[in-house]
């Protein structure tokens, strides 16, 4: 079975400190560890919220050969929020989609789901994902996109990812 290469980064001005501890970089880890049946190796960042250091810390992880790249925080509308806008600098081609079905899913829980500016594309060989800051709002978002992802991490040359089918179900067309 692959070993598969995950990039997890939290952007936030006062975790990237030490003013509070980073519990959504950790649920990423968790939600993970638990779709995952293959060994999987973390590439963790704890990083403030300024443009050009997510995009440098991207672009990094997806050079050191991450399949999947995962973010939480900085999707709001806030001034400070500029994850989406250092994610779409990077990538090669963006999938809205995510960021469609994340929200709709979200808005089943929250009204402000739609103030929401998660995207997700490919950057290199990697595919990336911008999620929401909360890790309730984490798992709920990566529940309903998570199916797609191996296959589209196959359809860009990645690792191949099985899932722990008691804990999510993927898809993949026959073939």
């Amino acid at each position: 079975m692959n070993k598969i290469k995950i990039g997890v980064i939290t952007t936030s001005d006062r975790a990237s400190v030490g003013i509070y501890e980073d519990i959504s970089g950790k649920a990423i880890i968790d939600v993970m560890s638990s779709y995952l049946l293959n060994e999987c190796e973390y590439e963790y960042r704890c990083i403030p919220d300024e443009q050009k250091l997510i995009e440098t810390t991207l672009i990094e992880l997806s050079n050191v050969g991450c399949d999947l790249i995962v973010t939480t925080g900085g999707t709001g509308p806030s001034p400070r929020d500029v994850t989406t806008e250092a994610t779409e600098a990077v990538c090669q081609k963006l999938l809205p989609g995510f960021g469609e079905q994340m929200r709709a899913v979200s808005l089943a829980f929250v009204p402000t789901a739609i103030l929401s500016r998660q995207t997700a594309g490919i950057c290199g060989k990697s595919l990336i994902i911008n999620l929401p800051g909360k890790p309730k709002s984490i798992k709920e978002c990566l529940d309903a996109v998570f199916p797609a992802v191996p296959y589209c991490i196959d359809l860009i040359g990645g690792s191949f990812m099985e899932a722990n089918e008691a804990n999510i179900k993927i898809f993949r067309p026959k073939a």
